[in-house]
């Protein structure tokens, strides 16, 4: 009795260490409270990065170019480059640019993290105390995503990564960003 087919399932059951409970002899178990595979990790990674990065570019494209177009009832305001609007759509979209390649992604998403809560306790806190009230979650957010890219870099699909792998041979070590793809 040390295996058998269910019929018609193409499942090959074993038996147990104690030989009571046939199980299945190809079982996939999912510890849910355990971390993902490295692979999964790093790719989500690199999806969140360039989700984040578009979403801010779109912000910074419409204060520095004015598209997409706002929906604002009344005229655009002219851009004043040297201004507070003007360097934050700067930030906004070329700081996005580098973080949606992952070039310079760690000290660019800590400078965007910042960024974000200038613009949260500048524009958004003042109206009121819940960022749903203050309609001020999505700079919230952004700070906290950019925070977490700063502490973790641009993950294996990034610009960053290519570099250090490139430069592992040179230190004879795998670099600090050569996750695996």
């Amino acid at each position: 009795m040390g295996s058998q087919s269910v019929p018609g399932s193409g499942i090959v059951r074993g038996r147990n260490l104690d030989q009571s409970i046939p199980t299945p002899l190809l079982e996939v178990r999912v510890n849910l409270f355990a971390p993902a595979h490295e692979r999964w990790t790093g790719l989500f990674l690199s999806i969140l990065r360039v989700v984040a990065a578009l979403i801010l570019m779109q912000h910074g494209s419409q204060k520095l170019f004015h598209y997409p177009p706002s929906g604002a009832p009344g005229p655009v305001m002219p851009l004043v480059l040297m201004s507070q609007t003007g360097l934050a759509g700067v930030l906004e979209f070329f700081g996005g640019l580098f973080i949606l390649l992952g070039l310079f992604t760690r000290p660019i998403a800590f400078v965007l993290a910042g960024e974000m809560a200038v613009a949260y306790f500048q524009v958004h806190a003042p109206r009121a105390f819940l960022p749903i009230v203050n309609r001020g979650e999505l700079a919230v957010i952004m700070c906290f995503v950019f925070l977490y890219l700063a502490s973790a870099g641009g993950g294996p699909w990034s610009v960053d990564a290519l570099i250090g792998r490139a430069r592992a041979p040179e230190r004879g070590d795998r670099g600090l960003h050569a996750e695996r793809l």
